[in-house]
C-alpha cells in the first residue's frame, strides 16, 4: 500500500496529472505493462530489465544526460517550421476535409473552394479541435467522438527566486507529491539545476504543476491564487521565502489526454478510419503517447506511411506539404 501511495500515485500524477484508478496500464504505460506481463511482477521485472541493459552496455536512464534547447522547447517547433516558409498556414481553422479524385480538399473558409488537392492529410491537432472538423466521406464518418476523450486540466507556473531565498540546494530533478500528503501541488521541477541559462546568476527557477484530475478547480484558478498556492507549497517543501522575481503562468484546458480504460477502442477506431480512407492519417498526443519523444516518433512514423503511399497519378505535383495546422 505504501508503494502504491508514495511511488505509483505521484508518478502517474507527475506524468498524466491523472487518476491512477482510472488509467489503463496497457495504454498509458505500455513498457511497464510489457515488463509485468513478461516477468509477472513489476518490481522483479524492473531488476531484470536493468540487468539486461547493463549486459548490453547501456547507460542507465537515471545517469543519462538531460538535454534541452538554449531558447526553450519552442526552438524545436520554430526550426521545423522555418523550411516550410509560406507553405505553412497558421491560425487557419480547418472546417472540413473532403475526399476528391486524387486526394483531399482541406476547407478553411479562408480560401476559394477550388483550392489545391492534397494527396494526404495528417491530423495532429489536439483531439478537441479535431472533433470540430467535418468529414465529407461516404458513409457519414465523423470525428465528433474525439471530443469525448477526457483531459486533465493543468496549470504550469514558473517561479524565479533569489538563490539565498531558497533553503533547499535544489540538487535533483524535482519533487513529486503523493495525493496522501496535504500539499496542494502535483510537483515541482528544478529547472535551473537541470539546464543552464534557465535563471540569471544568483537566481533559481522552478516549475510548479497544479490541478490535474486531483484538483481541476485549482488548475483553472486565477493567477494570484495559483501563485499563492505554489508559494505556500514551496515554503514547506524547499524553504522558499520572499517574493518571486519572475512569474510565468499558463493554464492548459483541455490539458493532458487521459488514457483511461477503454482507450484501446479509440485507437482502433482511428486505425479503422485510416484503413477506410487512404490518405487520411492521425498522429499526436491523443493517440501515440503524451511525451515529446512519443510525438516525435509518431510524426516520423506517419511521414514514412505517407511516403510509402505515394502520390496518385492525377494528384497535383505542386503539393509539397500535405497537411495544415489547426489551432
Amino acid at each position: 500500500m505504501l508503494f502504491r501511495s508514495y511511488a505509483i500515485n505521484p508518478l502517474i500524477s507527475g506524468i498524466y496529472a491523472g487518476d491512477p484508478e482510472r488509467l489503463s496500464v496497457r495504454e498509458a504505460f505500455p513498457r511497464l505493462h510489457d515488463i509485468e506481463r513478461r516477468h509477472r511482477s513489476l518490481l522483479i521485472g524492473q531488476f531484470a530489465v536493468a540487468r539486461e541493459r547493463r549486459r548490453a552496455g547501456e547507460v542507465p536512464r537515471t545517469q543519462a544526460p538531460k538535454v534541452s534547447f538554449h531558447g526553450g522547447l519552442e526552438t524545436l517547433v520554430t526550426s521545423l517550421a522555418r523550411p516550410l516558409g509560406s507553405r505553412l498556414h497558421l491560425r487557419s481553422r480547418v472546417r472540413s476535409l473532403m475526399p476528391v479524385p486524387g486526394g483531399w480538399r482541406v476547407e478553411t473558409g479562408a480560401e476559394p473552394e477550388t483550392s489545391k488537392i492534397h494527396r494526404a492529410v495528417l491530423l495532429a491537432a489536439p483531439a478537441h479541435r479535431l472533433a470540430e472538423i467535418g468529414l465529407g466521406t461516404p458513409g457519414g464518418d465523423s470525428l465528433a467522438w474525439l471530443g469525448d476523450l477526457p483531459h486533465a486540466p493543468i496549470t504550469t507556473l514558473v517561479l524565479g527566486f533569489r538563490r539565498e531565498e531558497v533553503a533547499h540546494p535544489l540538487d535533483g530533478f524535482g519533487v513529486l507529491v503523493p495525493e496522501k500528503e496535504p500539499i496542494p501541488i502535483l510537483g515541482v521541477i528544478f529547472n535551473s539545476s537541470l539546464f543552464p541559462h534557465r535563471a540569471p546568476p544568483g537566481h533559481v527557477a522552478v516549475t510548479c504543476y497544479l490541478g490535474g484530475s486531483r484538483d481541476p478547480e485549482l488548475a483553472l484558478a486565477s493567477r494570484d491564487r495559483a501563485v499563492a498556492t505554489a508559494r505556500s507549497a514551496l515554503s514547506g517543501l524547499l524553504g522558499a521565502h520572499g517574493q518571486p522575481t519572475f512569474i510565468h503562468h499558463r493554464v492548459h484546458n483541455p490539458g493532458i489526454p487521459q488514457y483511461t480504460l477503454g482507450f484501446g477502442a479509440l485507437r482502433a477506431r482511428l486505425e479503422a478510419l485510416e484503413q477506410r480512407h487512404p490518405g487520411l492519417h492521425f498522429a499526436g498526443h491523443f493517440r501515440n503517447g503524451i511525451a515529446l519523444a512519443d510525438c516525435i516518433a509518431a510524426g516520423s512514423t506517419a511521414a514514412d506511411r505517407i511516403e510509402r503511399e505515394g502520390a496518385p497519378t492525377n494528384a497535383s505535383p505542386s503539393i509539397a506539404t500535405p497537411f495544415r495546422t489547426s489551432p
